[in-house]
């Protein structure tokens, strides 16, 4: 049976591995800040000694992309240096860390769907630091699977879906960015994919960055748009607009769709349209439009 621990079990896919290995055979154990400081490195080393864990799924990061821009010590800490203490603890048992990074490591270059071995060029601190992470991970040799990811939302936490659902409801318009591209992604569905992973003892040999997102493309605004309309808010008027409209610290990626091609085909992933993935969370909200 094996040990596995789901660091920032609070946060969106935290909270999605918590439903799934309530109905594992394996033993899951789940910690966030409070149980398990994952910045210390002695903590960490200590833990998973005394818990005998043989994988540890990171779902913890600093996601603030416009605060890591005037805190990036904290950012690098999270993001950077307390992966690296991970790796080192599955090091120490030939353990395998499953760790999750973001579409923002690579920077505007481009418009096709980027694939894993794309040079890497982040835009700000937040893709600096979450590359300094999966450099870590490197650097240390631990054996791992990294999963970038983007535009991540789910029923937990704040997130763009749970905020467009709220301003649609109050507003009577509502400016959303169109000139922003890439995929939503429905944090039970990585869940998933993670979980049958490990479930499916899938990851001896596959280890290696991988990308994930939910099928299809679309802006922000088609985001937005399909959000009010599926929650039957569509008394808001949402509009496009142009990203300097609203000023900000951090250069956002205008392109970042992800290539899934890799994880599909090394592990027989079936992935859902963003948009069926969309229609399930607002189902799960209580936030579906009744016909």
């Amino acid at each position: 049976m094996a040990k596995i621990l789901v660091t920032g079990a609070n946060g969106q896919l935290g909270n999605e591995m918590r439903k799934l290995g309530a109905v594992s055979p394996n033993d899951y154990i789940y910690t966030d800040v409070a149980e398990l400081d994952i910045t210390d490195k002695e903590a960490v080393m200590a833990f998973t000694a005394q818990n005998g864990v043989d994988i540890i799924v990171n779902c913890a990061a600093y996601t603030n992309v416009d605060k890591a821009e005037d805190d990036e010590a904290m950012a690098e800490l999270i993001n950077a240096t307390a992966v690296r203490n991970l790796a080192e603890a599955m090091k120490a048992v030939n353990g395998t860390l499953f760790h999750i990074s973001t579409d923002y490591v690579f920077g505007a270059e481009g418009n096709t769907p980027r694939i894993e071995d794309m040079p890497t060029n982040p835009l700000g601190v937040y893709g600096c630091t979450k590359l300094h992470g999966e450099q870590a991970i490197a650097e240390v040799g631990a054996k791992a699977i990294v999963i970038r990811t983007a535009w991540l939302y789910s029923e937990f936490g704040n997130n763009f879906l749970k905020t467009m659902l709220r301003l649609t409801a109050e507003k009577e318009s509502l400016n959303v960015v169109f000139d922003q591209v890439g995929t939503p992604t429905y944090a039970g569905d990585l869940a998933l994919v993670i979980f049958s992973i490990i479930e499916g003892n899938m990851y001896a040999g596959n280890e290696g960055v991988y990308h994930f997102s939910n099928e299809g493309v679309c802006s922000w605004y088609d985001f937005a748009t399909e959000i009010a309309l599926a929650a039957g808010n569509d008394g808001c008027n949402v509009l496009p607009c142009h990203s300097s409209e609203f000023p900000s610290k951090v250069v956002r990626p205008p392109y970042s769709v992800l290539d899934k091609s890799k994880i599909k085909q090394t592990f027989g992933v079936d992935i859902p349209h963003w948009r069926d993935s969309m229609l399930y969370c607002l189902e799960r909200l209580g936030a579906l439009k009744q016909e």
